[in-house]
């Protein structure tokens, strides 16, 4: 497929304006990061090597403890396993991730109540919240479903408003007038108050919560593809796909849909930025996710509720800060790479 000598340029373009094009760099590698974040931060070992055979337990199913010697058929303790076999100066070994703890489980002891501050003892580098779970775990299984809670919304939600945004713009009229009157009373029912009903009935889940904010959401990008279908349904392009005999939904979806992309690309950052701030406020007021599935909602209201535990609020406070500026910076150097005043075409 040969690239559109405009695409190319605006692409230089983006890739001149640092700011933008190193925030999408480090906004890829947290990405990366979160999808191997079983590697990184995990109960369970990556390598166990004993007696002469090698385990690899993080992505396979549970090994008990009798397998490595144990008197336990349950799952291994893998930071016991690799302490016995130190103190014992075997040859056998355990490899542990960064972080040897997972998102869910509690570090409890004795005579001790968490949450536990900062500790590179005991491996909580970011410390625990109010229930002894690893703050670092859950920032990082937090921030992934965050991130790909909002490219899904931003699927769905720009599926349906470029869609009927278009078609508003291309047929007009009746047509037009009809979703005009659908989209004033959506627009006014009262998000919040859905989202409390939902969570009355049932429990919401990762599903359930897309649903209701995309339910919620399209109209925003909708308004603009009316627009810009307007402007762009009177171009000669359009006028030679009618003649040559292009149906309705071809010239909507083949032609005039992907000459606007450009602008559509440019809102997307801010939607991802926004719906990473809606879940995580849904979590913070108790009706997003449910507990104990990672969330920065959650740590927030942890932090809140125990401010003498400063490395609860202030270590999700600077996540949040870090990657809603990484979404923001690319953002703007997106929409500045492709605003149309920056590229001439002589026809």
């Amino acid at each position: 497929m040969k690239i559109n000598p405009l695409t190319i340029k605006k692409i230089r373009r983006f890739r001149s304006i640092k700011r933008g094009y190193y925030s999408l760099a480090l906004f890829i590698f947290l990405i990366i990061i979160s999808l191997f974040a079983e590697v990184l931060v995990n109960k369970r070992a990556l390598v166990v090597y004993y007696s002469g055979d090698i385990y690899l337990p993080t992505y396979g199913a549970m090994i008990p403890g009798k397998t490595f010697g144990q008197n336990y058929d349950y799952e291994t303790n893998y930071r016991e396993l690799s302490r016995e076999f130190k103190k014992q100066k075997s040859s056998n070994w355990v490899l542990m991730p960064v972080i040897p703890y997972d998102s869910y489980e509690n570090d409890l002891r004795d005579d001790e109540y968490p949450p536990f501050p900062p500790s590179i003892e005991n491996k909580h580098y970011l410390g625990t919240d109010n229930v002894g779970r690893d703050i670092a775990a859950r920032l990082l299984y937090g921030f992934r479903i965050a991130i790909f809670f909002s490219l899904i919304l931003l699927v769905v939600t720009y599926s349906i408003g470029v869609s009927i945004g278009s078609a508003m713009g291309f047929w007009g009229g009746k047509f037009d007038l009809f979703f005009q009157r659908i989209i004033e009373i959506w627009s006014n029912i009262p998000f919040l108050y859905v989202i409390i009903i939902v969570s009355s009935i049932i429990v919401p889940n990762f599903i359930i919560l897309i649903f209701i904010m995309a339910f919620f959401g399209w109209m925003g990008i909708t308004w603009i593809m009316r627009t810009i279908t307007y402007k762009e349904k009177t171009r000669e392009y359009v006028l030679a796909a009618e003649t040559l005999g292009a149906s309705n939904f071809r010239i909507i979806f083949k032609h005039i849909i992907p000459n606007t992309i450009s602008i559509i690309v440019t809102f997307a950052p801010f939607a991802i930025s926004g719906g990473i701030v809606a879940l995580t406020s849904l979590d913070y007021l108790g009706f997003g996710l449910p507990p104990p599935i990672p969330s920065w909602g959650e740590l927030l209201q942890q932090g809140w509720a125990n401010m003498d535990a400063w490395w609860i609020a202030g270590s999700v406070t600077i996540a949040m800060v870090v990657t809603l500026m990484t979404v923001t910076f690319i953002g703007e150097g997106v929409r500045e790479a492709f605003d149309p005043k920056m590229h001439t075409i002589y026809e």
